[in-house]
């Protein structure tokens, strides 16, 4: 029973983050709904950042209303930044170059954030290029695989897989339908820019946060101060862009569903389980997660927006769980070797601690009775052994 419990904690985090990703692949089809319905992205990411806010302090209040420690200006100037790049900046940038230049592109550049985490942990000491070892040959080698396979999932197509739809075509059921505009060369630059920039925004909010979790270990209040942070920075951005008041109306069904899912499981639960999980395993545990969310949104456009199915989202599907696999085995072998390493070195420390103990209370009488006594044994055993 104990060794089921312990097999049933190591796949806790593996188990939240594949959660996480379905949650994030849910959040994808409600804001292709919400744009669909008329909607403003930078209203969108305002009002969900704002239930979020509701949702987290509610949390916090109930559970660590006692318990959370003593709120200091470095964890504050540490909220805010954390805010800034891991939701109010991050979503903007992301829903910019979604919107001056395509989904395709936003969805490649958003699965570099692996690679960049993986930099980034390494330049900060959060991770080690060991290449000698085993596990970190895995390591390297499923980030390149598992981006590889996003890669592959987004730009190559092949040949079209027929797939049954479980329900009608979301997107087109109302008769107004909201498209991308064609961006010219300056605005796609732009776009450019705004993908690549939320790639980097988000992981170094995995690095941030990773800091953060242990500066301030309770998890809920340090998710609703960031959540707190972003949404007033998105807020004060959206009324500074949006001029038309109307958009602010949460009319439709869509709307509200939209904003409070993506505010309440996107920006609240989900943050508090990749805080988690970033305390547990590290950044880069949580980061190599994000190409399987190109997997799951292939599903869901497929099953329930009637999207089309290709053999190399198949294909890229495969290698991505693969690159999983590869890194989490690396990350798992590096674990066993810190786990192995650490009681050898407590016990050379206990036993130094005793040898320190005794030499310092015995006396010279007892010493040179105690050596007295080795001396008689060795001698006792020489003679039986000849």
């Amino acid at each position: 029973m104990n060794e089921v419990w312990k097999v049933v904690q190591d796949l806790k985090p593996v188990l939240l983050m594949v959660l996480v990703q379905i949650a994030y692949s849910s959040v994808n089809v409600l804001y292709k709904l919400a744009i669909n319905d008329g909607m403003s992205i930078r209203i969108v990411t305002a009002y969900r950042l704002m239930f979020a806010v509701v949702f987290t302090f509610s949390l916090a209040l109930i559970f660590e209303r006692k318990s959370r420690p003593k709120l200091t200006l470095r964890v504050l100037f540490m909220s805010f930044f954390s805010g800034l790049f891991g939701a109010s900046l991050f979503h903007n940038l992301y829903l910019e170059a979604l919107d001056l230049v395509s989904a395709t592109f936003a969805t490649a550049v958003y699965n570099l954030v692996p690679a960049v985490t993986f930099i980034l942990a390494i330049s900060c000491g959060l991770e080690k290029l060991n290449v000698r070892n085993v596990g970190g040959k895995a390591k390297v080698l499923g980030t390149i695989i598992g981006i590889g396979g996003s890669m592959l999932l987004t730009f190559f197509k092949g040949q079209e897989i027929n797939v049954k739809t479980f329900s009608t075509d979301l997107l087109h059921q109302n008769n107004q339908v909201v498209t991308l505009h064609t961006a010219d060369s300056g605005h796609k630059f732009l776009g450019v820019v705004c993908g690549f920039g939320s790639c980097f925004s988000f992981a170094l909010w995995l690095i941030i946060q990773s800091k953060m979790s242990k500066e301030y270990p309770s998890h809920h209040s340090s998710t609703a101060l960031m959540s707190l942070m972003a949404a007033l920075q998105a807020t004060g951005f959206a009324l500074y862009v949006e001029k038309d008041w109307s958009q602010w109306k949460l009319g439709s069904t869509i709307r509200i569903i939209s904003v409070a899912y993506t505010g309440v499981v996107a920006s609240g639960l989900v943050v508090i389980v990749i805080a988690w999980c970033v305390r547990m395993r590290g950044p880069m545990f949580v980061s190599v997660f994000n190409p399987l969310m190109l997997v799951l949104v292939a599903v869901a456009d497929s099953l329930m927006l009637g999207e089309n199915l290709y053999v190399g989202s198949v294909i890229g599907g495969v290698l991505i769980v693969c690159g999983l696999y590869m890194v989490l085995w690396g990350k798992g072998k590096e674990m066993e070797k810190v786990n192995q390493s650490v009681p050898s070195e407590i016990t050379q420390e206990h036993e130094a601690t005793e040898v320190v103990v005794m030499s310092t209370t015995i006396n010279n009488d007892d010493s040179n009775t105690i050596s007295n006594t080795i001396a008689n044994c060795r001698s006792n055993i020489v003679a039986k052994v000849s």
